[in-house]
């Protein structure tokens, strides 16, 4: 009978050994044992999920491939595809900061250029706590520090993104970055082994110490432990990710291989197995052979080792060297260390030693599925009875308290360490809901844009992940894009807690409901679970990654005021909802009531409006209201234009002033139009069916909100930017901290 500690440090169950037992045929060796408990750790096998994620619809005309890669690939014409994939890294992130954000990157970079596409963007979806407190600070500067560090040295640059601040992630940040990357069409390339006798090469980096068990770690709660698991975090080196960049583009280029996988989580032992499972292969390789740069490593050490920067690739034994030589040109390692077999069998020597001897299919295909017990989430009371919260006796303070809010204010302070330019692809600079990239050579566009609110799938889980859907699809019809695709990562806590795994079902269920609404594939994406510290999970934080398509790069909206003296249209309507919104967290000190209300077909209906009309040239600027509401949405249409152009806006009755300012009712899109174009656009949405009024003017040096004729906020612009723009970079100065936290 095997130690139950040594079960308890591979974080397996005693019915999974047994089923390992029987899978092997024997008991494992302690190498074996290590590559089950990494490959069918959740991180990797996904166990607790798959069984929710089949509910996504993954299938479409354009979908080249969907889940199952290393990332999704939607053809968008003339012979291209985009190659895209969202990723966490939470659980490194939060013991070391910089490295575990900066290799987070270095990750998502591998898993795009593995299809064959070069990179174009980054993007990176953070939450974190309170910046009050020094150590979210620290944690936050650490983890901007590394994302800007790797991704400015590899010379992708980082386009976008979002922030958001809240208790609950003190003890669990969340890192998700997304990547985008485009390719020939008739040049991608699958993590495939292809025939028994193909050449198994190591390419890359050498094999270190680094991030052994990183995949285990992350499916595992923190306790007061955490700090031990430092060793787990890997180490990333951009400029040797730069050099393997380039090498396998150009071997790929050549059509030197047949296959690649990045040794990503599991390191060496995920790329053995899977490569092999994929073809109905087996794989033989000598541990022996592979680049170390530590002394005395044991095989499971360099099975498990998550050193950063190192590919596998297959290919046919007559071109290993022409491989070879074009790694040496990039002064990068390849070393044949092996051979693709028939029989299905991952098998591994060291210093002439079989030391592993299982089938591949054991090991990547046959993880048990668990369909674990979950409690359907309490819905919160609709609507809010917004009379128990008292009216604010000074709208332009309240105003400004909302601007200054950390998870409102502008985020400059974080997107100027980011080289967004680098690559000169990018149309549109950071700061607004979507970034907007050039496809050189082409009068098309592609815009890309992350969305989620942890607190709205809290309060409700399924709407939560309706709403994170729509509003994604929202920011690109704001630009004039059309969705293409999408990828997703998830954030949760422990799944083996029924609450979560509830929490988890309706998210997925709500995400499905809205994709097959605006008829778009899901591509793949990323599940994280045990965001759990000392037993305390984190909010629901589904985080959606949406890539949109322009046709014509020229009619591109942006958020900002163009001019004076154009009208500011409200498409769609406010209703009464408090619940969940900036304004009552902020003011309030609040977080409850149900999250607004979502119909899904007025929300496809509004965006249609928007598109129409912006594909027609009636529109000179588009937001969607979201933290904060219509207020802060012209606020900030208000501080993207140039020279700080103000504006007038009359509310509509039949609500409180504080809902009418702030709530944030989905399926409503701000636009300002010329006078000759007002009647259009109207009319464009009295076709659909969709509410729409003329609000107020652009114009003047004040923000300015009045309720029958009685005048509510009337706040000098400049006043109003200042706080936003400073708010963050405030609390980097306290304590003698210097603004960038160095």
């Amino acid at each position: 009978m095997i130690d139950p500690n040594i079960l308890s440090r591979h974080n397996l169950t005693p019915e999974e050994y047994d089923l390992i037992v029987r899978l092997v045929g024997r008991e494992p060796n302690l190498t074996e044992l290590g590559i089950f408990s990494a490959m069918w750790s959740e991180h990797c096998s996904y166990k607790s999920s798959k069984i929710h994620l089949k509910k996504l619809p993954t299938g479409g005309k354009n979908v080249v491939q969907g889940p199952g890669e290393n990332a999704g690939i939607i053809d968008i014409g003339d012979g291209r595809v985009v190659v895209f994939k969202i990723e966490s890294h939470n659980h490194p992130s939060f013991i070391e900061p910089f490295q575990g954000a900066a290799t987070g990157v270095g990750g998502i970079l591998r898993d795009i250029f593995t299809m064959g596409a070069r990179p174009i963007a980054l993007m990176d979806s953070l939450r974190f706590g309170p910046l009050e407190n020094p150590r979210n600070r620290s944690i936050m500067d650490g983890v901007v520090a590394g994302i800007s560090a790797y991704g400015n040295a590899i010379g992708v640059p980082t386009v976008g993104g979002e922030v958001y601040f809240g208790e609950v992630y003190s003890l669990n940040p969340l890192v998700n970055v997304f990547c985008l990357g485009l390719a020939d069409k008739d040049k991608i390339f699958y993590a495939r082994t292809e025939d028994a006798g193909n050449a198994v090469l190591y390419v890359g980096a050498k094999t270190g110490r680094d991030g052994i068990h990183g995949a285990s770690m992350a499916s595992q709660e923190f306790g007061e432990d955490t700090e031990t698991k430092r060793p787990n975090v890997q180490v990333g080196d951009p400029f040797k990710e730069k050099l393997l960049l380039e090498a396998c583009l150009e071997v790929m280029d050549r059509h030197l291989i047949v296959g690649i996988q990045d040794m990503g989580a599991a390191g060496l032992t995920c790329s053995t197995t899977e490569m092999p499972a994929k073809s109905g292969r087996g794989v033989e390789i000598d541990l022996g052979l592979v680049p170390q740069r530590e002394a005395g490593m044991t095989p499971d050490e360099i099975m498990l080792s998550e050193s950063q920067e190192r590919m596998l690739i297959a290919c046919k034994p007559e071109r290993v060297e022409e491989v070879q030589a074009a790694f040496a040109k990039w002064d990068l390692d390849a070393v044949a260390i092996g051979r693709v077999t028939g029989d299905g069998r991952l098998r591994c020597r060291f210093h002439g030693e079989i030391v592993v001897d299982v089938p591949v299919s054991a090991v990547v295909d046959l993880c048990p599925m668990y369909k674990r017990p979950y409690e359907a989430p309490e819905a919160a009371p609709r609507p809010t009875e917004t009379g128990r919260y008292p009216l604010p006796a000074d709208w332009n303070g309240t105003l400004k308290r909302l601007l200054a809010s950390s998870t409102i204010a502008e985020k400059e302070w974080i997107y100027r360490q980011y080289d967004h330019m680098v690559q000169t692809n990018t149309a549109h600079l950071p700061g607004a809901g979507a970034a907007v990239l050039r496809i050189k050579g082409s009068s098309k566009g592609l815009v890309m844009t992350l969305d989620g609110n942890g607190l709205y799938a809290h309060l409700d889980p399924r709407t939560g992940g309706m709403i994170a859907v729509a509003e994604a699809c929202r920011n690109l019809a704001c630009v004039g894009a059309r969705p293409v695709g999408v990828t997703n990562c998830l954030n949760f806590g422990n799944p083996e807690k029924p609450e979560v795994m509830g929490q988890f079902k309706e998210v997925v269920e709500g995400i499905s409901e809205a994709c097959r609404t605006f008829e778009i594939p899901v591509t793949g994406g990323n599940v994280s679970f045990y965001n759990d510290t000392e037993g305390v999970s984190i909010y629901p934080t589904p985080v959606l990654g949406i890539v949109g398509l322009l046709d014509d790069m020229a009619k591109a909206v942006t958020p900002g005021f163009k001019a004076e003296g154009e009208a500011i249209i409200l498409l769609g309507e406010t209703r009464d909802e408090l619940g969940g919104t900036e304004y009552l967290k902020v003011i309030h000190g609040r977080e409850e009531g149900a999250p607004p209300g979502l119909d899904l077909e007025r929300e496809r209906a509004v965006q249609e409006t928007c598109l129409e009309a912006v594909g027609l040239g009636l529109v000179r600027s588009a937001h969607d209201p979201s933290e904060g509401g219509l207020a802060v949405c012209a606020a900030e249409c208000a501080f993207h234009g140039p020279g700080g152009i103000g504006f007038a806006i009359d509310l509509q009755g039949g609500h409180r002033p504080d809902v009418l300012l702030f709530a944030e009712s989905q399926s409503r899109i701000l636009v300002t139009s010329k006078q000759e174009d007002i009647a259009k656009v109207l009319d464009l949405a009295k076709e659909r069916g969709v509410p729409a009024a003329v609000i107020g003017r652009t114009g003047g040096a004040s923000l300015k909100f009045s309720l029958e004729g009685r005048t509510l906020i009337d706040l000098p612009a400049a006043e109003a930017k200042t706080i936003w723009m400073n708010a963050i970079p405030e609390y980097f100065k306290i304590s003698g901290e210097t603004e960038n936290g160095r």
